[in-house]
């Protein structure tokens, strides 16, 4: 079964780092773009960062520039989300989804998403 999983995700104080994992299993990462969204409430689904298959970032979401950074470790067939100096708005519920292609801001284009972890910012 292809599938994946979010980890790492809860309450952190404004000021925090947290990093989110993103697992796959029944299949391997190599040769997908891996992008992490974001869900508030209320709010539409938004992107956040994405990793190509080669390495290289996108960054979707200004609100995040300078704070978080995205990382691939394909040995480990796992795609990670370094979040710091967390804010309030920060909180959502954070996805991961991989993209046979190339990186894209449009969430219809992800074959496969995880089922989210929740980042909760608060004091």
């Amino acid at each position: 079964q292809l599938q994946l999983v979010e980890s790492g995700g809860g309450l952190v104080q404004p000021g925090g780092s947290l990093r989110l994992s993103c697992a796959a299993s029944g299949f391997t990462l190599d040769f997908y773009a891996i992008g992490w969204f974001r869900q508030a409430p209320g709010k539409e689904r938004e992107g956040v960062l994405c990793i190509s298959s080669s390495g290289g970032s996108t960054r979707y979401a200004d609100s995040v520039k300078g704070r978080a950074t995205i990382s691939r470790d394909n040995a480990e067939n796992t795609v990670y989300l370094q979040m710091n100096s967390l804010k309030p708005e920060d909180t959502a519920v954070y996805y991961c989804a991989a993209a046979l292609v190339s990186c894209e801001a449009n969430a219809l284009r992800y074959d496969y998403w995880g089922q989210g972890t929740q980042v909760t910012v608060s004091s």
